[in-house]
């Protein structure tokens, strides 16, 4: 089993990906970058990005529910951190990825693992 730890932003490239204003606060935006499908969340003017695919059966994780900083997948229930990516809640057991995002300008980066 692995665990994905949130990646920290020295070991990023930030790629642009929307106007911040274009996501208001308790709205979410679906991105995809290269193979990576992402939600990003507003929450109170802070935005957090997380993939898009439950742990536990690969389900469409944006789809569920925010409860304070919780998405809760729409299948099977499980919880996750949108802030970290860590996994709260059974069925779900392994974390998901959490990626950073900054504001540069008007534009939300997310930043994405460096290509070695």
């Amino acid at each position: 089993m692995y665990n994905y730890v949130r990646l920290e932003p020295e070991q990023c490239d930030f790629i642009p990906v929307l106007p911040k204003d274009q996501i208001k606060s308790g709205e979410k935006v679906f991105i995809q970058i290269g193979e990576l499908q992402m939600v990003i969340f507003n929450i109170a003017g802070q935005f957090y990005a997380i993939d898009d695919r439950c742990s536990h059966d690969e389900g469409p994780l944006g789809e569920g529910e925010l409860e304070g900083y919780d998405v809760i997948c729409p299948r099977h229930g499980a919880r996750f951190d949108v802030r970290s990516g860590k996994a709260l809640s059974l069925p779900a057991v392994v974390d998901i990825s959490a990626y950073p995002v900054r504001i540069q300008g008007e534009m939300l980066e997310v930043g994405v693992p460096r290509k070695r």
